[in-house]
């Protein structure tokens, strides 16, 4: 008996590590095991954006000039079609962009400058109109010069904070001083020369590693970034052009002062997905409001509603096509962690980012054979060189 006890006993502790190991494989074990992942997961996130924002001054400039790389690369490969050095092509597109924004900046400057006078008075007499039409209709909320002046040093401490909180704190740690400002400025200058003219080639040497099937697919995740992207940054561009001109002619028309300014505001809010053409239309209408009238205002209100319905059910659907393959919550949704982790510019980044994300996660999906049949044999690099080397046989006919 003691022997049948002893047997017993012998099994029940070789048996045990099994029912410790059962543990984690039923349904609670299993979702124990998922927590522990994600939260690892997201442990893991959180510190790469902590350490991201640390040296935002160069993550910044490397975003931005990868962005901007992608909208101006089908220009300079124009150019080197057509027989200019891909060198050439790359300082001529770079300063045509600077002459563009130059142009428009000093534009803007120029108009401020002129109308600021007319403009502040006409502010302050509007500001005089609202508190009187409040005062008339809410008495019992009466406003004096002292709820006023509360109200402003209210909104002036709030502008204060968000130099300094969480919704300015990537561009506040990159971006915090004249001098930061400046070597970002020129680190996104050389960044981008690079892009532009050796992009294809940058990529080929980061994936060199890899080999066969996924060096293949690398490649294809490579090539779909830089179109989602660019396709994008240049249907937006359009979109935007579209909005200022026609918003801008109605501002014209309407001969509101800054109007040029004003359409300028229009096109930088384009970029903003969802909520940019709401922006928008609100400045121009506080503008024009306190400038020329009621009525004029709401006359804004209403082309800024119309070309937005144009923009949104005609323009963007043909322009962007499926660049920007992203649902109206998931955009909402990245704009608001852009701006509390990037401010102004997480802002801008973080939609055309979250698209080029999408995308690569459905490049990384598909099967091998369309794969291989999209790769077409050839590397990037090789692509590349081909193509430099039919500009150089070309630009050599035409020489002799």
């Amino acid at each position: 008996m003691r022997m049948h006890q002893a047997q017993e006993h012998e099994q029940g502790r070789l048996r045990m590590p099994a029912r410790v190991g059962d543990l984690w494989r039923d349904g609670l074990g299993v979702v124990s095991t998922r927590s522990v992942q994600v939260l690892v997961i997201l442990a893991v996130a959180a510190v790469t954006i902590w350490g991201l924002q640390q040296v935002s001054l160069v993550v910044i400039p490397l975003l931005l000039g990868l962005i901007v790389a992608a909208a101006l690369a089908p220009l300079v490969s124009l150019l080197v079609r057509r027989g200019w050095p891909r060198v050439l092509a790359t300082v001529t597109v770079l300063l045509a962009l600077v002459v563009v924004l130059g142009g428009a900046i000093a534009i803007v400057v120029a108009q401020v400058a002129d109308k600021w006078a007319l403009l502040s008075d006409r502010t302050l007499d509007g500001v005089n109109q609202l508190i009187s039409w409040w005062n008339t209709t809410f008495p019992q909320f009466e406003l004096n010069q002292q709820n006023i002046n509360e109200l402003w040093a209210t909104v002036q401490g709030w502008i204060s904070n968000l130099n300094y909180g969480a919704l300015g704190s990537g561009v506040a740690a990159g971006l915090g001083s004249v001098g930061a400002f400046v070597a970002g400025l020129v680190l996104f200058i050389v960044i981008l020369f690079f892009f532009v003219k050796d992009g294809p080639m940058i990529w080929s040497f980061l994936i060199r590693p890899l080999k066969d099937a996924q060096h293949r697919r690398a490649e294809l995740m490579g090539t779909r970034a830089v179109a989602v992207l660019g396709g994008y940054v240049r249907g937006t561009v359009i979109v935007a052009l579209v909005d200022a001109i026609f918003i801008g002619l109605g501002l014209v028309i309407l001969q509101v002062p800054l109007a040029i300014p004003l359409a300028l505001v229009v096109f930088i809010c384009a970029f903003i997905p969802v909520v940019g053409a709401t922006l928008a239309g609100v400045i121009a209408a506080l503008v024009t409001l306190v400038t020329n009238g009621f009525v004029p205002a709401i006359i804004v209100v209403a082309i800024v509603v119309l070309v937005n319905q144009l923009e949104g059910n005609l323009l963007s659907p043909i322009v962007l096509g499926k660049s920007l393959a992203l649902h109206e919550l998931v955009v909402l949704l990245t704009l608001t962690v852009g701006t509390v982790l990037g401010g102004i510019i997480g802002t801008l980044i973080a939609v055309p980012l979250t698209a080029v994300g999408w995308a690569l996660v459905k490049a990384w999906t598909e099967p091998l054979p369309a794969l291989e049949q999209d790769a077409d044999g050839e590397s990037m690099a090789e692509r590349w060189r081909a193509a430099r080397e039919r500009a150089l046989a070309r630009r050599d006919a035409n020489a002799s």
